[in-house]
């Protein structure tokens, strides 16, 4: 069956775009004008994705993201015309995947769809793949886990369970966020340029620019070195990103 994308934007032309590039790649298309027709189509519904645009009528994109998140982590690809960095960033926050800014190239869109339902789909046969283990495999266990936990001063990384403790709590990071650190963990002190990092984690057909990965690295360290005295990602000028353990002080961001 053809995967649903949920389409929750106001401006007729935009939705006929859209639908237009998403019907020809193969998906099935569901749309709503405003965020209350939005909230009750995907609880109808349950689409795969959703695309959602920041400005709605009734409720706006931000708090339908939010709601969205309250009962389900179906992926959402956000929308805007906001260019600033902190409209982005409170995006990311709420649990959106992905933004897109206006106007945009329809193939882009297409582009980050495939990618963000592909590692989608990846997690749910990890998923599965973890659990008919847990069920088979008794022995171990013990040394299996050692090496899917990645342990650094104040910063805990569990792979399989793609959990993170900061300081010993729990913190929440987006699919994309978990992908970055876990990248970048498991490979200290080696610099990713902004290209590897689009190519690794969103995929090769992604038509992003290296912005995006600005924007999810500003979010990823706002909720991992926030409280922390340590800073665990450093930013390498003109080149990319790089896993560092350093004190606040003496830490270059």
């Amino acid at each position: 069956m053809a995967q649903k994308i949920l389409i929750i934007e106001d401006e007729d032309g935009i939705i006929h775009l859209i639908n237009l590039y998403l019907k020809d790649a193969g998906y099935t298309v569901i749309v709503a004008k405003d965020g209350a027709d939005g909230l009750a189509l995907h609880a109808r519904e349950h689409p795969d994705l959703v695309i959602l645009d920041v400005m709605l009528p009734a409720i706006d994109g931000f708090e339908v993201c939010r709601r969205i998140r309250a009962w389900s982590k179906t992926p959402i690809l956000m929308l805007t015309a906001r260019i600033a960095e902190d409209d982005r960033i409170t995006g990311l926050d709420i649990g959106a995947d992905d933004y897109l800014s206006k106007p945009f190239n329809p193939r882009e869109l297409v582009s980050r769809v495939r990618a963000i339902l592909r590692r989608t789909n990846n997690q749910v046969v990890e998923a599965v793949q973890k659990t008919a283990g847990n069920q088979s495999v008794q022995e171990g266990q013990a040394e299996a886990k050692s090496t899917t936990l990645l342990r650094f001063p104040g910063l805990t990384i569990d792979l399989p369970a793609r959990r993170v403790e900061v300081n010993g709590r729990e913190v929440a990071l987006t699919p994309t966020e978990f992908d970055l650190l876990a990248l970048l963990a498991q490979s200290p002190d080696r610099v990713f340029t902004r290209e590897v990092l689009m190519n690794k984690v969103w995929g090769y057909d992604y038509l992003g620019d290296g912005h995006t990965i600005d924007v999810h690295m500003s979010a990823l360290r706002k909720k991992i070195e926030g409280d922390s005295d340590l800073r665990y990602i450093k930013t390498v000028w003109r080149v990319g990103y790089r896993f560092e353990v350093k004190a606040r002080s003496t830490s270059a961001s």
